[in-house]
């Protein structure tokens, strides 16, 4: 009878608000949690086939989940490995288990943000037990081709391999100019010495020096400099390259290299302008500049002067402290200024953000309704970049939430006297016989 579905109704009713006092609880605890997502209640109706003589109540139903999707606001904070993702996308983390298991067998799940710190292995991971994952980098910085449709190529991040690093120097650019007076028939022919420190392998440092020397003819401008490469390496008296450097005194490009000729180990390249050296410690290129060029060495008339000369490299730094930026390349930073990229953290993304998970510390794994993951470049495609230095609020709004909880007592009072104006109209029912 249809008393009969007024009572079910009134029950189910009950039920759904009990639900939503759940969630609503769940939010206004967590609503200082960092990271939280907000639990929602979906009501939806439920309609039995009705006969013309008598209506039937169907009820409601009530489906929970999380707003994943929803992102929340970023604070800053003090802290280099406080990250979170401003936009779409969640990072990738592990457990405890996970760390020192192989990637086929390790649980990946996926955060929108944590206060990572390093461990006693150097691992980044946060009070609640979550470890960072990123793909390691090269010693050129580089990371290669890895999957994007899986966690195969992450590895948790650690920074104690990285305690100490030295970084060889490998190019060298040259900005002087040499004075053209210098090659005048009847000059001095006085060398000048340019000494530049580099970088060996160990982190040592070393000086390479380049001697220019000019050449005076008989009469006119010669325009034309021989430069000895030593290297204190090895050893500093001999000569590990030589330069015939000829210069133009075109009226379009004066000044500028003309042609050069390398020879005892080195050689230059025209379409680059760099002249390549094999030191004791690997290659190094120097830059002296491309023929016709106006940067680099040049021949004017000015004094010698070696008004910009830079390098790679660093000596053997010691790690103050890892920052990452907004493409999500976590780097090193040594005492000596030097950086260098130790991984990268990828955003991952799903179809359907809500159908993810929800597990422990506000982290989510991959489910069939979520379809699958891809970890994308921070700041490309759909997802958002990866901001250091910050930590996501929870998305639970408090006023909202109260509004909603009075919004729930009134209907839960309402669904409660249904079931009582129900057993009364039974009672009336009953006491019919007497």
């Amino acid at each position: 009878m249809s008393i009969s579905s007024s009572l079910n109704a009134g029950v189910m009713g009950l039920n759904s608000n009990a639900t939503r006092l759940s969630t609503i609880s769940d939010n206004i605890a967590n609503s200082s949690t960092y990271g939280y997502k907000r639990s929602q209640v979906d009501f939806s109706s439920m309609v039995l086939q009705q006969r013309s003589s008598a209506y039937a109540a169907g009820g409601v139903r009530v489906n929970a989940f999380k707003d994943i999707s929803a992102s929340g606001s970023l604070i800053s904070t003090g802290n280099a490995t406080d990250v979170a993702i401003s936009g779409r996308g969640l990072m990738p983390v592990t457990n405890n288990t996970g760390v020192g298991t192989l990637a086929s067998e390790r649980d990946l799940m996926l955060t929108p943000t944590g206060s990572f710190y390093a461990d006693q292995n150097g691992n980044l991971r946060t009070q609640s037990g979550l470890f960072l994952l990123g793909w390691p980098a090269s010693t050129e910085g580089e990371i290669g081709n890895v999957s994007r449709n899986s966690g195969v190529d992450l590895e948790p991040v650690n920074i104690s391999a990285s305690q100490y690093t030295a970084s060889p120097t490998q190019s060298i650019d040259l900005g002087i100019n040499l004075p053209v007076d210098a090659t005048e028939a009847g000059g001095p022919g006085e060398s000048y010495p340019l000494p530049i420190e580099y970088f060996d392998n160990l982190g040592r440092a070393q000086t390479l020096t380049l001697e220019f020397t000019p050449n005076t003819p008989a009469s006119g401008y010669s325009n034309q400099w021989n430069v000895e490469v030593f290297d204190s390496a090895g050893n500093p008296a001999t000569s590990i390259g030589d330069l015939d450097i000829t210069f133009s005194d075109d009226p379009n490009n004066g000044g500028s290299i003309q042609s050069v000729t390398a020879t005892n180990g080195a050689s230059y390249d025209t379409g680059s302008g760099k002249v390549s050296l094999n030191l004791p410690h690997g290659p190094v290129d120097i830059f002296i500049g491309r023929p016709g060029d106006s940067s680099g060495i040049t021949q004017l008339s000015a004094p010698f002067s070696p008004t910009a000369v830079t390098k790679d490299g660093a000596p053997i730094g010691d790690l103050q402290s890892v920052e990452v930026d907004e493409e999500g390349y976590l780097k090193a930073i040594y005492n000596t200024g030097f950086r260098r990229t130790l991984y990268q953290i990828p955003v991952g993304d799903v179809p359907n953000m809500n159908g993810l998970n929800s597990l422990d510390s506000q982290a989510y794994s991959v489910s069939a309704e979520s379809g699958n993951l891809y970890l994308w470049d921070a700041g490309s495609g759909p997802v958002g970049s990866v901001s250091g230095y910050s930590l996501m609020e929870s998305t639970t709004d408090i006023a909202s939430e109260l509004t909603d909880l009075i919004e729930t007592q009134r209907a839960y009072s309402s669904n409660a006297k249904i079931v009582q104006t129900v057993d009364e109209m039974l009672q009336e029912t009953t006491n019919l016989k007497r």
